[in-house]
């Protein structure tokens, strides 16, 4: 059975990646958003709703809820990923342990009128980014639709990804954390570091200060790395000089390090972790 070309597989992905612009541009990977309910409104991540309006919403303790893409949302980007010459179509997403995306993005797959491989990444944010980039690379330099979808699964199973948020309040809110961890935040008043684990935000660290918090964010990711050569991210939510410090100093301790993105969360992961969030993600290469 012949595979399918590399000119003839597109790449999908939703908008929880948050790949930078350019690296989204140069890839052609085409970006599904998620919807934001504002209120009555519903907006979609990316064009309709800025982090920062969301940031400003939370904070004024606005109603604030997040919605997957329909499956006809899907499959009409695989509709039109087929009409634009695919042959086949690598769809990654972030994890089904605490979003529906993928499950819809399955549903639209089954009527595609190209082979569809739907991939959990078990991630979120650059840990679902560096993923999408890796299929895409491996696209581009001629692989196959299984090579892409191999290249993914390999790079989700070597990222990390940890988190800093002002408080567990926002994701207590959001049902994305458990009912025990939820009580480590409020009861003894610390600062909650995260973590991923088999798709689901877990409680790591209770540190007692927010400057000691960043400080172990930054730590956690140079043991992470080791000597190993690795990609970085750093996120945030209204908290970019703070992005910007932890970036630096991870240039200068990263020993082999390969690409390093900053950047600002959408809105859909920060509905769930509100304003201040700091993020790193540790991709093996």
């Amino acid at each position: 059975m012949s595979r399918t070309t590399s000119s003839k597989v597109a790449i999908v992905t939703d908008s929880t990646a948050y790949l930078p612009p350019s690296a989204r541009a140069r890839h052609g990977i085409d970006v599904v958003p998620l919807t934001v309910v504002l209120g009555d409104r519903a907006l979609e991540e990316g064009t309709e709703i800025s982090a920062r309006s969301l940031a400003e919403a939370l904070r004024e303790r606005r109603a604030v809820t997040t919605s997957r893409p329909s499956p006809a949302v899907f499959a009409e980007r695989y509709r039109a990923a087929a009409e634009a010459g695919a042959e086949g179509v690598v769809s990654l997403h972030l994890s089904s342990e605490i979003s529906g995306t993928y499950d819809a993005a399955v549903l639209a797959a089954r009527d595609a009128p190209v082979p569809v491989r739907v991939v959990d990444s078990g991630a979120v944010a650059m840990a679902l980014g560096f993923c999408a980039l890796e299929a895409a690379r491996t696209v581009s330099e001629g692989g196959s639709l299984e090579d892409a979808v191999a290249a993914a699964e390999k790079r989700a199973e070597g990222v990390s990804a940890y988190f800093y948020v002002d408080t567990l309040d926002y994701l207590r809110r959001g049902g994305r954390i458990g009912a025990a961890q939820k009580l480590f935040g409020s009861a003894l008043a610390v600062k909650p570091l995260l973590q991923l684990v088999d798709g689901r935000i877990e409680l790591l660290e209770k540190v007692r200060t927010a400057s000691k918090a960043i400080a172990r964010l930054e730590e956690i990711v140079v043991e992470k790395a080791g000597d190993a050569e690795v990609d970085v991210a750093v996120h945030h939510l209204a908290a970019q000089e703070k992005a910007d410090q932890i970036a630096e100093h991870l240039r200068e301790r990263v020993p082999r390090l390969g690409e390093l993105h900053v950047s600002e969360v959408g809105a859909v992961i920060g509905a769930h972790t509100g304003p201040g969030l700091l993020g790193t993600v540790v991709s093996l290469k």
